[in-house]
């Protein structure tokens, strides 16, 4: 079983979030059947960005990176307090973990700037949100920022905005299992 860490911050978009969920979920029940997704934050209870709560299967503490496949982190509103989370030591440590492990790390948005931050990016090909200020942020972390929607870098998956999701989730399913599997579980979604 292939497993997937959905690391969320408060302020976390649900959209963002949910297609991880629904499209390792599809591929647990109607595809290959050989991922699973968990999902993790500071605390328990984690406020997402318009104030809706999700209760986390683990806390950062309990994460053992061995038992990962991927890492996946969605972006998230700064006014919900998404970078207080994100760009904490424990959130970027986590993320330090996957990379030195050489794990994949799929993010949407916003998502991509924690990566920035934790130096996982560095001289490495990304993109963000595509609002000037986060856009020379992620510049500021070292990153060459390219002006499309979705770039991968090795097994680094950054992307511009929420339209984007549901084809760095379904990226990230074809790096977990294949090409055929992830074409058969995009088409069983409507895609």
């Amino acid at each position: 079983m292939k497993k997937v860490l959905l690391l969320l911050a408060n302020g976390f978009e649900f959209f963002e979030a949910s297609v991880f969920i629904d499209v390792i979920g599809w591929n647990l029940e109607e595809g290959d059947n050989t991922t699973k997704l968990y999902t993790c934050g500071a605390t328990k209870e984690i406020k997402s960005a318009f104030n809706h709560c999700l209760i986390a299967d683990l806390l950062i503490d309990e994460v053992d990176v061995n038992e990962f496949d991927a890492l996946a982190i969605p972006g998230g509103f700064e006014v919900y307090g998404f970078y207080n989370d994100a760009y904490s030591d424990k959130f970027l440590e986590l993320i330090r973990e996957f990379s030195a492990k050489d794990k994949i790390i799929a993010s949407i948005c916003a998502g991509a700037l924690p990566l920035g931050k934790s130096g996982v990016l560095k001289g490495k090909n990304g993109t963000t949100y595509r609002r000037a200020d986060r856009r020379e942020e992620l510049k500021s972390f070292g990153v060459n920022v390219l002006d499309q929607p979705i770039v991968a870098d090795d097994k680094l998956i950054t992307s511009w905005n929420p339209a984007t999701a549901a084809n760095v989730a379904f990226m990230l399913l074809e790096l977990l299992t294949d090409k055929e599997n992830t074409d058969k579980v995009r088409k069983l979604m409507g895609f």
